[in-house]
């Protein structure tokens, strides 16, 4: 498995709270960019993988809700997302 305990942890401890604080938004942005990276190297192999591609513009729809979600609430937190894990826009 590509994402285990330990790079779930380290993940939320970089951009969470905390190691164990899952639900913060900065936290699942960065998981869902970690997944979103994955996914679309799965894609670049397998281009006829459409179940992969929709899981992947799911995803992609979570963190735009969740980046809306923050820039609505506190935009120095977004903006320090956004730089952070270097997204654009």
């Amino acid at each position: 498995m590509y994402l285990t305990k330990e790079k779930k942890a380290e993940i939320f401890a970089k951009h969470g709270k905390s190691a164990t604080d899952t639900g913060s938004t900065e936290g699942q942005i960065a998981l869902f960019t970690h997944r979103i990276n994955h996914l679309t190297g799965h894609l670049k192999n397998n281009r006829k993988d459409f179940n992969t591609e929709r899981a992947l513009v799911k995803l992609v729809g979570k963190r735009r809700n969740l980046l809306d979600y923050l820039i609505k609430n506190d935009i120095v937190r977004y903006r320090a997302i956004i730089k952070e894990l270097g997204l654009r826009k």
